[in-house]
């Protein structure tokens, strides 16, 4: 069934430092595999509004795709809509930090799915595969930010 997804980690960095790394945007590659290239518009620190252009690999097929981010709430919540045409879209997905300490950080990623066309077939498909990866996802995520 098409719809959202989420996973977590706890990473041994305070929240500023998480939020910084995360919000940045353009560290994506350094814990999604399937993330080649990324480039911020317009240049200077992230804001609602900073659109994240990246080509990715997507069961084995290169996409081109653009997210916006919609919500920025320093240092606790990231959120951020596709604004490209492909078979599925992320509509909705985002960031939460949550301080555990002085010095740990849980971060929680979640994704809702939406297919267009034929990606309407294969949503639920694509849906699966992404939550079943979405714990690992944390995981590299946090070993992205620790080795930062």
């Amino acid at each position: 069934m098409p719809g959202e997804y989420s996973g977590s980690a706890v990473i041994d960095r305070p929240i500023a430092e998480v939020f910084e790394f995360l919000a940045a945007g353009t560290n994506d590659p350094t814990f999604s595999p399937r993330v080649l290239e990324i480039r911020k518009e317009p240049d200077g620190p992230t804001a609602i509004g900073t659109v994240f252009v990246s080509k990715a690999k997507d069961a084995g097929i290169k996409t081109n795709r653009r997210f916006e981010i919609t919500g920025l709430q320093a240092p606790t919540t990231i959120r951020w809509a596709e604004r490209s045409s492909n078979l599925i879209t992320i509509p909705e997905g985002g960031y939460d930090l949550e301080a555990v300490g002085d010095a740990q950080t849980k971060v929680t990623i979640f994704n809702t799915f939406v297919g267009h066309g034929f990606g309407k077939v294969i949503v639920g498909s694509a849906r699966k595969a992404a939550a079943k990866d979405v714990d690992a996802f944390a995981q590299r995520i946090k070993a992205a930010v620790e080795a930062n």
